[in-house]
């Protein structure tokens, strides 16, 4: 595989450059792939007037009034809040959690149902994107079911749960290395070939991060750094002294944690996991409802290009990358998922009407219970547990008892003995 690459930013390519920043034709290029904020493998097969390198130096002169930098350790990088960022920021902090609080409002019994159903999709995919072989219809049945897993690729989508549930237990929390190494165990308990590596930073640096066809695409740094780097993120999370936008500074978290590397495994996990929890600790509760995840693991090629062009675009000599690369991709991502949101919901609203009319129909039954009967109608050869109403419909075990007896009852369901607990099946007619 080939690595990014980009010209040496060179006094000489400067003073050709300025010769050509009076030529409209030519600022008139550069504005427009520096609003695309175009890498310079992206923008050298665009058709130019003039050489592209010599286009790049004055892109990146550009670039430097707008930077913005962020010291970590001994490291400085960079970004631009470029003008996509701070429509798609204010589409996000404004009309899109109005937007969503208005249509959860619209159908009240989909928010905590939402909620588990998007933790679910999370850790799917997010195990997905490491590697993890299963189809998200069986990952699903198994969380709903509160089966076992039958192997480690379902074991880790079962931790990846079990962390975004606890990430929400404490979600107002400071960041912490004593937490940060608990959520590290709760994603790789039972999964990981040496268990010492569970719950612990690496202790060597016999670590890298390589392509399929074995390219080095980044090496972390030495060992002995991990624990003091990770302080100073926790620092950099729990600082209010800077402003920087909440949404920019998790993304960040989540590429810093990729950087440093702190795992022998399960830094990808933990570092969308963190992502998460600093934007619910912020207030952003409509990220409750959304998996990332599963847009990142539908582009895994941009999502792995991401981190390569910020790590290869440098201003200056000692700087480590520029992270406007890496912002951009993730907003991309949170915005096609609140797009999601937003569609499933308007879908909702239209069956909602059909719940109704099925609970006219029957006037003993509530909105949950004719919810639960609807699902049953779409798939009526699956049997149905009590587990599985408790944990779709994030109820107590004695409420999903009682609605699947009540259906019953009024003469929808048969119930039966399966080993030591009760299933239902829709009744024949």
């Amino acid at each position: 595989m080939k690595l990014p690459e980009i010209p040496k930013y060179s006094r000489e390519n400067i003073d050709i450059a300025i010769k050509y920043v009076p030529n409209p034709e030519i600022i008139g290029i550069v504005q427009k792939y520096n609003e695309k904020y175009l890498h310079f493998n992206e923008l050298k097969h665009k058709p130019l007037p003039i050489d592209p390198v010599i286009i790049w130096t004055i892109m990146k002169m550009f670039r430097m009034n707008n930077l913005k930098s962020i010291q970590f350790g001994k490291w400085t990088f960079n970004y631009s809040l470029i003008d996509e960022f701070i429509e798609k920021l204010h589409t996000l902090d404004k009309s899109a959690s109005g937007n969503l609080s208005t249509a959860l409002d619209s159908v009240p019994s989909e928010k905590e149902r939402y909620i588990i159903d998007s933790l679910m999709e999370e850790a799917i995919a997010s195990s997905q994107i490491e590697g993890a072989v299963t189809t998200r219809n069986v990952a699903k049945e198994m969380l709903k079911k509160g089966q076992k897993p039958k192997n480690k690729d379902q074991k880790m989508i079962l931790n990846n749960y079990k962390t975004m549930k606890y990430i929400l237990e404490i979600k107002n929390k400071e960041f912490s290395i004593e937490e940060i190494l608990k959520i590290h165990k709760l994603i790789t308990d039972g999964t990981l070939e040496d268990p010492e590596f569970v719950g612990k930073f690496r202790k060597d640096n016999e670590i890298g991060v390589y392509s399929t066809d074995g390219t080095l695409l980044h090496q972390p740094p030495e060992y002995g750094l991990v624990e003091s780097l990770m302080n100073e993120l926790c620092e950099f999370s729990n600082s209010k002294d800077k402003f920087i936008h909440p949404i920019i500074k998790g993304i960040i978290i989540h590429f810093l944690i990729g950087y440093i590397h702190p795992f022998n495994d399960g830094n990808g996990r933990t570092a969308r996991s963190l992502f998460y929890w600093y934007l619910l600790k912020n207030d952003y509760w409509l990220f409750e409802y959304m998996a990332i995840s599963r847009i990142i693991n539908g582009s895994k090629g941009k999502y792995r290009d991401a981190y390569l062009k910020t790590e290869s675009d440098t201003f200056y000599k000692d700087d480590k990358g520029d992270l406007t690369y890496f912002i951009k991709y993730n907003l991309e991502c949170i915005c096609k998922s609140l797009d999601e949101i937003l569609e499933y919901l308007s879908k909702k609203q239209a069956e909602q009407k059909e719940v109704l009319n099925l609970i006219s129909k029957s006037e003993n039954l509530n909105l949950r219970q004719a919810e639960i009967l609807k699902e049953i109608l779409k798939t009526p050869e699956n049997i149905i547990t009590i587990k599985e109403i408790v944990t779709t419909y994030n109820v107590a075990y004695a409420t999903g008892r009682a609605d699947l007896n009540h259906l019953v009852d009024l003469g929808y369901l048969e119930k039966k003995k399966a080993g030591k607990e009760f299933v239902y099946i829709l009744k024949k007619k």
